[in-house]
């Protein structure tokens, strides 16, 4: 089958919808489907207000419909309610296409607060973007509860997995700094509320990888922690596989694909008791959930190690195609 994906988050981005559409997309064309990612490298972009590092797509309706009609798919899927989500959705609803959408960040809170724009506005706004699709797809039953309590429909499962074959248990791997070690990996940015655990009376040494628009200013707030940037394959490996406990201080992720990565790397999870971490986790004893945080992550370097491997072995990325599959099929045969 031939699936074009539309996402404004793509290359020369490091996150969680990347990462999950990237290797989704090896997984398909492994078992011999034909997928193309139209994202923004293919389009004039400019900087994203309050936060740079990410390119928005402009000008992109004439753009899309070239790039649609010259793979000519059986399938569409539109990823992300960004400039190209918004060109994919006016083309596929002016020519009666059917498609499907995902909803992988929590937009609403994100956007209010950067601009304390209201929640409920937003919520309505991407309403109305979801609505024509045939499945809207989500990673977990938080997320799914949350929007059918908001009136959204058609939502479809899709969850996610981990490569636990980068990212596992190295004997001996080691952080400069005094243990133990304390990591964070994501996003760089308000709404992962990083400066809960940077204000954590932790013992040992605090590491934070990623990049966003806030990494200046707590560097020079925070001159005490490590601040190491983004990190990519074995280089991110080694700091999971590092590190004693992984925090997790966001309130706003929708499935939270980093904290897979370090159970994986036998690393135990320290994090709120919010959707997110609570799908994750899901009652098994691999992480500690407390309001507390600080007593979440003391309480979390007690957690074995093996147990947190083990359940992370549970996750598989070709389960993660094939449902992202079977959430086209209705498209398929609609479009035929």
């Amino acid at each position: 089958m031939r699936i074009a994906i539309i996402s404004d988050a793509w290359h020369r981005q490091i996150n969680g919808v990347v990462r999950t559409l990237e290797t989704v997309i090896g997984q398909l064309q492994s078992i011999g489907h034909t997928v193309t990612c139209i994202g923004p490298d293919r389009f004039r972009t400019i900087p994203c207000p309050t936060y740079p590092e990410i390119r928005l797509a402009i000008d992109a309706s004439w753009s899309m419909k070239c790039a649609i009609q010259a793979f000519d798919p059986e399938a569409v899927h539109i990823a992300t309610e960004g400039p190209l989500g918004i060109a994919a959705r006016r083309y596929c609803l002016k020519r009666k296409l059917p498609f499907t959408t995902a909803y992988h960040t929590r937009f609403p809170q994100y956007i209010h607060a950067r601009s304390r724009i209201p929640i409920d506005l937003t919520y309505a706004m991407l309403r109305r973007f979801h609505r024509p699709s045939k499945g809207v797809m989500v990673a977990t039953r938080s997320i799914r509860d949350d929007l059918e309590g908001r009136g959204f429909a058609n939502i479809r499962d899709w969850s996610r997995g981990v490569d636990t074959e980068r990212f596992r248990p190295v004997s001996g791997a080691k952080l400069e700094g005094r243990g133990p070690i304390w990591l964070y990996v994501g996003r760089v940015a308000v709404e992962k509320n990083i400066e809960a655990f940077l204000k954590l009376d932790l013992p040992g040494t605090r590491y934070i990888v990623g990049d966003g628009p806030l990494l200046g200013d707590l560097k020079r707030r925070y001159p005490e922690v490590r601040f190491v940037g983004a990190k990519t394959g074995e280089d991110l490996a080694r700091h999971y596989a590092a590190a004693d406990v992984f925090v997790f201080p966001s309130r706003t992720d929708t499935f939270g694909l980093v904290l897979l990565e370090a159970l994986a790397s036998g690393v135990p999870v320290a994090a709120y008791p919010v959707p997110g971490p609570r799908d994750v986790l899901n009652g098994a004893k691999v992480g500690v959930m407390d309001e507390n945080l600080q007593n979440a992550a003391i309480a979390a370097l007690c957690i074995s190690r093996q147990k947190c491997r083990d359940y992370a072995l549970k996750f598989s990325w070709r389960e993660c195609a094939m449902q992202f599959l079977d959430n086209l099929s209705p498209v398929t045969v609609a479009a035929r």
